[in-house]
Parts: C-alpha cells; structure tokens; sequence
C-alpha cells in the first residue's frame, strides 16, 4: 500500500521550514484515477507546527504542502490539513 501513496505529479515542494499561507498555492485538480486523502492535525500552534516539522524530518511532507494554520472547533486550537492522492485499492 505505501507505493499507493503517491504526490500528484504537478506538486512541488515548497522547502521551508515554517508554516505560513504565502507558500501556499491553489489546489490542483486530482489525476481521475487517484483518490484524495486528507490528514488532519489539530491542537495547539506550537503542537501543530512541531508535528509539520517533525513529519518533514521524516520525509514524510513537505512543510509547504500543508494548508496554511486555520482556526479549530475548539477554542486555543488550530489545525493543518495535507491532501495526498492515492491510488483506489
């Protein structure tokens, strides 16, 4: 499955190591025969922002491919969402 779990090939990798919505870019449409999955990180600023970064050490994502910090249900609260295209099982 983790060969499944492939970028669309027009996104590039912003390379920074803060969060912020000028590295941010419109949304391309999906490939037809991928699906999309969003990861949701939710909590406090600095608990956020470490999770990014910490997921970018690991390869994981790049820190600009996250959206930039939205304010969360819960008062005190923000969350990041990544979207990857995957293939359908």
């Amino acid at each position: 499955m983790l060969k499944n779990f492939l970028l669309y090939a027009s996104e590039t990798p912003a390379g920074e190591v803060s969060v912020s919505a000028s590295t941010q870019s419109p949304s391309p449409e999906p490939p037809p025969e991928r699906e999309p999955l969003k990861i949701l990180v939710i909590g406090s600023r600095r608990g956020v922002v470490g999770t990014i970064r910490t997921l970018h050490r690991l390869r994981f994502a790049e820190v600009g491919e996250w959206s930039p910090l939205l304010p969360a249900p819960n008062p005190g609260e923000v969350m990041s969402i990544l979207t990857r295209y995957i293939l359908p099982e």
